[in-house]
């Protein structure tokens, strides 16, 4: 069996190659059942709740992959990242292990990348300027990602904690992306052609006042029906897509524009697969504001397994 600590995952998961592995899997499809959801109980009382996730996807006579996601979110306080993975793959054909692969990598590049993969379709062709909402180890991929499928010219970075953001800008600096970090949300939203959210809030963060016409918004981090990340009003505006059907009553953000008479699951416009297979249109026109809304697919974590996989074997 190969391992693949986080540099040889990494490697094989060029923006780029991703994108295009995830396009094809979402118009292929594979097998994805219901994630297993638990939370784990603190120590006692006063200490932070954590939650697993049990995520397997597979294609039948080729690969089986298994997903065990770890998430914390009071892990910010120890200076730790938020979310620990690890990802096992399988030969579907005759159940033998074939790698284990670094969870983290997959997990963070495969978010980045589907996000980047809705923008082909949702954002304005001339889309350059990129609030990014969040300063983790996701929000730190979004710039490359988006950058693969837009002409990204000006990255914001907008965190609770400004210190985070400013050392997260101050990273895509050395890495070549004018990036700096920002201070009024409000401000920030109404001047940014794409928004993307990669947080692990619970309370809404954008509010639907703020965007202005053929604004693209991405929500990305909840993935829970406690998670928020944008107010009702969001839904109002925009038109709305989801990755899988399953985020109507997964997330938060959806789940209280419902609840809250702003959105009708009936006027869903389409999820990442209609997209992405032709059965539904993206942005029409360039005063639209469109929404993409996220909760995370085993499909992503396969295809990123299986680029990476099929990498390391073609490096012998």
């Amino acid at each position: 069996m190969r391992i693949a600590d986080a540099d040889a995952t990494r490697r094989h998961l060029g923006y780029a190659e991703l994108i295009e592995a995830l396009r094809a899997m979402f118009v292929a499809g594979c097998e994805v059942p219901q994630r297993h959801v638990h939370t784990i109980a603190g120590a006692d009382a006063n200490a932070a709740r954590g939650t697993v996730l049990i995520m397997p996807a597979w294609r039948a006579g080729r690969y089986f992959g298994l997903k065990t996601v770890m998430i914390f979110p009071g892990n910010g306080t120890r200076g730790l990242p938020g979310l620990h993975s690890t990802y096992l793959l399988y030969d579907a054909a005759t159940g033998q292990p074939l790698a284990q692969l670094d969870g983290d990598e997959i997990t963070t590049r495969r978010t980045a990348a589907a996000a980047a993969l809705a923008a082909d379709y949702l954002a304005r062709r001339d889309a350059r300027r990129l609030l990014v909402v969040g300063a983790g180890r996701v929000a730190a991929q979004i710039p490359a990602a988006m950058r693969a499928v837009r002409p990204i010219s000006e990255v914001v970075v907008w965190n609770h904690r400004r210190a985070c953001a400013e050392r997260l800008a101050a990273s895509l600096r050395l890495a070549g992306m004018p990036a700096r970090a920002g201070d009024d949300l409000a401000v920030e939203v109404a001047a940014a052609d794409i928004v993307s959210c990669a947080t692990l809030s619970n309370t809404p963060l954008i509010e639907g006042r703020w965007l202005r016409q053929g604004t693209h918004l991405d929500l990305i981090g909840s993935f829970t029906p406690a998670m928020h990340e944008a107010d009702a009003h969001c839904f109002a505006r925009a038109k709305v897509f989801v990755d899988i059907p399953e985020a109507l009553t997964k997330s938060g953000d959806l789940l209280d524009a419902i609840a809250a008479n702003t959105f009708a699951a009936a006027a869903l416009q389409g999820t990442l697969a209609d997209l992405c297979a032709g059965r539904c249109a993206g942005r029409r026109s360039d005063d639209e504001i469109t929404l993409f809304k996220a909760v995370g697919t085993a499909l992503e974590d396969l295809a990123a397994a299986e680029l990476v996989y099929e990498g390391l074997a073609d490096r012998g």
